[in-house]
């Protein structure tokens, strides 16, 4: 273990700002010394000791809560001393600054030169708690990410996603692969080690079996980790369209609120607006956007610029609404801006064709609208008649469907590696099938799928991704 997460260390572990009750955290070895000094009297393990907490005058900063965990039964697995009092932000400071001086001060107040109370206390950075119980063994690395998801969660299916996997829903079949995986290499590298005993490894060993067996439950896990990735980042939709073909209408109507300048005018949106909505519980970041048209056509300097940031949104999107206007489809020069548009899209782009303002025409000019190779919704901004067909078109082209078990929240970096493991699994299977088995080589691919599988859980996790990973969660946590 590294000797920076050997030093005891102290944070505020309640958010910034007023409250009813603000919590200062530490942890590290013995600290019970560093606690009766706070105190006034030796901690009773995992009981709430309510009195002052003393300044250095022995005067009282607060009334409050004090629990004391010893290790390993507590979160970090180290001692941990959790001192709760009213939540004000100077009284916190203050509480967090008396705990470093106590530290400071000799351990026996008769010998000043001797070891002070709490070597080496010390400021925690962002996420290092959770840290050190992942170091310790109390939670695995998707249990600890799970810790902050659970934290950040925009939704309240998210928010149980989450708690799903800091239960281990995400860990308990990453394990169970990795397990099955560890049992075939050593079958592998053992028929290695001994070819002279000349045994049919593939078929007595029922190798092939095994990898497909295995291949089926990683093709499961990574369907479910995408439903649970799609919880925790969402889908960014952006609405485009020639000007007045009813966007920001479409917004307001999608977000519930007016939040979008909505008139006659062309390009009366000139800058992006975006808002967050659910649709079964899924997060999805809608991105009204300013009405697309040649530069030589913008009115001005400003539109031109918010045209430009437009494309740049559709762009990064993950999917598009191309907004069409039914009372102009008999128009040329909008039949041929829409299809200029059109071609201009990202290649690759998941688009859905919304043909608007459905109450303003009749059933002919309905039937007559182009039948789109794509997914296509005819619906009215105004009276939000089709809307609901547009939100379940949202979460088809997603990939999103109901998982049996429930859905455990995810990241990105855990569906790469899934994919990974996957990929390597492949291999070995189509190396499984040759005549000639290729051990050696399969024995590689059932490593390198193996190992992908343990960055999930923390098993062969670079320092550098570890860094990474908690530098994002709050102090105190």
């Amino acid at each position: 273990m590294l000797s920076h997460l050997q030093d005891p260390i102290v944070a505020i572990a309640t958010a910034a700002g007023r409250g009813a009750v603000g919590m200062v955290r530490v942890s590290g070895p013995d600290l019970k010394p560093l606690a009766q000094r706070l105190i006034g009297r030796v901690p009773t393990a995992r009981h709430a000791h309510y009195g002052p907490f003393l300044d250095a005058a022995g005067q009282p900063l607060d009334q409050g809560l004090a629990l004391y965990f010893p290790a390993p039964h507590s979160y970090t697995g180290e001692d941990v001393l959790e001192l709760q009092a009213h939540g004000g932000p100077v009284l916190m400071q203050l509480l967090l600054a008396r705990c470093l001086e106590v530290a400071a001060e000799p351990l026996d107040a008769d010998r000043p030169g001797g070891p002070p109370c709490c070597p080496g206390l010390r400021l925690a950075r962002p996420g290092e708690f959770t840290e050190r119980a992942f170091l310790n063994d109390k939670l695995d690395l998707a249990q600890a990410e799970a810790v902050a998801d659970l934290i950040d969660a925009s939704t309240e299916a998210a928010a149980r996603s989450a708690a799903r996997s800091l239960g281990g829903a995400l860990s308990r079949p990453v394990t169970a692969l990795h397990d099955g995986l560890v049992e075939l290499r050593m079958l592998v590298e053992a028929t290695l080690d001994f070819p002279e005993e000349e045994i049919d490894f593939l078929q007595q060993a029922d190798a092939r079996g095994r990898l497909d067996r295995l291949a089926d439950r990683l093709a499961t896990l990574l369907d479910a980790a995408h439903q649970g990735a799609l919880l925790r980042e969402g889908l960014t939709v952006v609405i485009a369209g020639q000007p007045n073909a009813g966007k920001s209408s479409l917004l307001n109507a999608l977000a519930g609120a007016e939040l979008a300048i909505v008139t006659a005018i062309p390009g009366t949106t000139r800058d992006k607006v975006s808002q967050t909505i659910q649709i079964q519980g899924v997060p999805v970041h809608v991105v009204d956007t300013a009405g697309l048209r040649a530069d030589h056509e913008a009115s001005d300097e400003v539109e031109r610029i918010g045209i430009g940031r437009s494309w740049q949104a559709i762009a990064d999107a993950d999917a598009v609404l191309f907004l069409h206007d039914l009372t102009r489809l008999g128009e040329p020069d909008h039949v041929a801006a829409d299809a200029a548009i059109g071609q201009r899209l990202p290649a690759g782009a998941r688009r859905v064709h919304v043909y608007n303002k459905a109450d303003a025409v009749d059933a002919a000019v309905l039937a007559a609208r182009p039948q789109e190779a794509e997914p296509s919704v005819v619906l009215s901004a105004r009276t939000q008649a089709g809307l609901d067909e547009l939100r379940r078109t949202l979460l088809e082209i997603a990939g999103w469907h109901a998982v049996p078990d429930g859905v455990f929240i995810a990241r990105e970096r855990h569906l790469q590696a899934l994919r990974v493991a996957q990929q390597h699994l492949q291999q070995a299977r189509a190396l499984a099938a040759l005549d000639d088995g290729a051990l050696d080589l399969l024995a590689e691919e059932l490593r390198l799928s193996h190992d992908a599988l343990g960055a999930i859980t923390g098993h062969y996790t670079p320092d550098d991704l570890l860094g990474d990973i908690f530098s994002r969660f709050c102090i105190g946590k």
